[in-house]
């Protein structure tokens, strides 16, 4: 069976064919009873504003200088995108930085370290760190607010950062009148003893020192968290704190020399499940956290298979054929694209029929089904073409998330397919 190749977004977008039918289901929409009708809008609104209004998520980092915000970002990215300040102050001037990925985006506001002990070597107008993250902070709304601190320095006059965190909030408050979610985030784990012992574990490494490097950093993220929350300003808006280890080295032609990150997925997890959607994929896609790729399909999964037996169910016989198909080309094509490749409609049509999927007479012979069932039986024919239709979705969307995500073969995706969809 054919390969889905890699092709560039053209004329023959897949997701242009799911806009044009998101217009005709809403239209459809109008002529369905509210109850019905209305749980179906919200769901095309969800799968709209993930699949056609993605944009990149802006996420401000704070902490004071050597709290690792650039290492942070790095290691979210898998490579060197943002420079680093191994002896002195690098980042100057706050501003707004587009870090891209294989055609994922994320907004990052890199500022100066707060409490810095130099001047950077980017020059920067304002006099403060405080007074530069401000300024930048008036020019565009965050998404998410990261406040960045040292394991060994989480009760080493972090008071003084706290107050620099509160001061964004009011800011942000004054100038936006939003109250972002605020993850903290302990950095430099790996340091924490028994330093020798990594994180990540291995058959070399005795489980007794793993257990106590991570009490170690639970301690930590625990003595964070009690700083933030002690703040009434701050402890609505902390949803999390995470302990990670960001630490990569590169050589000077740019290759990874060490890569020692630990719980990045995680972090990069708990950013996704407090963006708002329309931040969500082009996180996915720049991240390429397969933990983020696996939730977001999943998500795009179920609900395009909401949609879909909410479409099979309607009482307009005929009607569900060409959306049905569109949808679910749009489910494979929005698949591929958060796992880091576009494909056109001809790449999705390939895909589904190289797993066994809407293809050839049996597919018609579902679809006449379908329609002699609405009209023969309005009420029951109307569940099982619904039934027929979740199903069908729900397996296309696995099947697509086992390739794309997981990397499985065709041929094991096909097994996954044929046992998600059960008998046609």
């Amino acid at each position: 069976m054919p390969e889905t190749p890699d092709k560039p977004e053209t004329h023959d977008d897949p997701l242009k064919a799911v806009a044009r039918t998101f217009q005709r289901l809403e239209e459809l929409l109008d002529k369905l009873p509210l109850d019905v009708g209305s749980d179906l809008r919200a769901r095309l609104h969800l799968l709209r504003t993930l699949m056609l209004e993605k944009r990149p998520p802006a996420l401000v980092l704070v902490g004071r200088r050597g709290a690792g915000k650039s290492s942070v970002v790095n290691a979210l990215f898998g490579a060197k995108v943002a420079e680093l300040g191994h002896v002195t102050a690098q980042t100057g001037r706050g501003r707004w930085f587009e870090y891209a990925r294989d055609g994922g985006r994320m907004a990052v506001l890199d500022t100066r370290g707060l409490q810095e002990g130099s001047t950077p070597a980017e020059d920067d107008d304002a006099k403060t760190a405080l007074e530069s993250l401000t300024a930048q902070i008036r020019l565009r709304a965050p998404d998410l607010v990261v406040f960045v601190a040292k394991a060994s320095e989480v009760d080493a006059a972090t008071d003084g950062d706290i107050d620099g965190l509160e001061r964004v909030y009011a800011e942000l408050r004054r100038t936006h009148k939003i109250e972002p979610p605020l993850l903290a985030v302990v950095t430099h784990c790996d340091l924490l003893e028994p330093k020798a012992v990594r994180l990540q574990g291995g058959s070399q490494e005795s489980a007794d020192d793993v257990a106590e490097k991570l009490a170690h950093v639970e301690q930590a993220e625990h003595a964070l968290a009690a700083k933030i929350d002690a703040r009434a300003s701050l402890q609505a808006r902390h949803v999390s704190t995470l302990g990670v280890s960001s630490y990569m080295s590169w050589r000077p032609d740019g290759t990874v020399r060490t890569d020692d990150r630990w719980r990045i997925d995680d972090l990069a997890l708990a950013l996704f499940r407090h963006l708002p959607d329309a931040g969500r994929a082009e996180l996915a896609r720049a991240t390429q956290a397969r933990k983020v790729q696996e939730e977001l399909a999943i998500t795009l999964t179920k609900s395009t298979a909401a949609v879909c037996a909410g479409v099979a169910a309607a009482p307009i016989p005929i009607a569900d054929i060409i959306p049905l198909t569109t949808l679910q080309a749009g489910l494979v094509a929005s698949i591929a694209w958060i796992a880091g490749r576009s494909i056109d409609r001809r790449g999705a049509t390939e895909f589904l029929t190289s797993v066994g999927a809407n293809v050839g007479l049996a597919f018609l012979l579902r679809q006449a089904v379908r329609t002699l069932l609405k009209i023969a039986v309005p009420v029951g024919g109307a569940v099982v073409s619904a039934t027929i239709a979740f199903s069908g979705t729900m397996a296309i969307g696995t099947a697509a998330r086992s390739y794309f995500v997981g990397g499985l073969s065709l041929r094991d995706v096909r097994k996954v397919f044929r046992r998600e969809a059960g008998p046609s």
